[in-house]
């Protein structure tokens, strides 16, 4: 059953990075030109370096095949944590199971850490600061997965003693003061030139965070349809042994 459901996940997440792409081709494209055109007006045209992959190919097919991947490699993933979530977590049906799934992992995956460091076009960020930066945005996305994963725990041990509502509003409680207090204790980062269009940054973080919506809203509809159907007929075929 494992393989089935992963072989669905990756489909699913293919599928979900290619409509990510087209979102990000159609809203993300334009302000990032903009921040681009802003970076080279700033600090004049920079002298020639050698491009492995040049800008033509990065906005069109190295975008395509950038979602892809990574939509395929969220879905195997995603699969594999529903097929361990499955019978688990409540008596969920595989289409709510796959949607609240899908919303866990939006919020703990891209909300939580874009709140605290959201994403920056060309132009914004000094380059030594590269280092501090990603490690700081993967120690937030880490500290939000725990809190999720402790939620998870929890509502296991809530909904029992206070029902499914009163439990899961609980759990929900201690992952936001779990999240608010790792982003209060990690640094601030704002290197936002003062000049740069405020108008830019904000669609290309909007963008940003849409594409991200797209792929896991997506991947959480059409999995959980995949899953479903899967999933009856497999139990189709094991009453169907069963019989004989």
């Amino acid at each position: 059953m494992a393989s089935g459901l992963l072989l669905r996940g990756l489909i699913a997440g293919a599928l979900a990075g290619l409509l990510a792409a087209c979102f990000s081709f159609f809203a993300g494209e334009p302000p990032l030109e903009r921040a681009i055109q802003f970076e080279t007006a700033v600090h004049g045209e920079a002298a020639p370096e050698p491009q492995i992959i040049g800008r033509s190919t990065q906005r069109g097919v190295g975008l395509f095949a950038a979602h892809l991947i990574y939509g395929a490699a969220i879905g195997g993933t995603f699969s594999l944590v529903f097929a361990l979530a499955l019978g688990r977590i409540g008596a969920f049906e595989p289409r709510p199971l796959s949607g609240v799934l899908a919303l866990a992992g939006f919020l703990a995956l891209v909300l939580v850490p874009e709140l605290k460091y959201p994403a920056n076009p060309p132009a914004i960020g000094a380059a030594e600061t590269i280092g501090v930066r990603t490690a700081l945005y993967f120690a937030l996305l880490a500290l939000s997965l725990l809190a999720m994963g402790l939620a998870a725990r929890f509502v296991r041990l809530l909904i029992p003693k206070f029902g499914p509502w009163n439990g899961t509003i609980l759990s929900a409680g201690l992952f936001v003061v779990l999240v608010c207090t790792a982003m209060a204790a990690l640094p601030p980062i704002d290197e936002v030139p003062a000049c740069f269009p405020a108008s830019v940054l904000w669609n290309f973080r909007i963008a940003s965070l849409g594409a991200r919506a797209v792929l896991w809203v997506v991947l959480g509809v059409s999995f959980g349809a995949m899953a479903e159907s899967f999933l009856a007929r497999e139990t189709r075929m094991q009453q169907r042994r069963l019989s004989n």
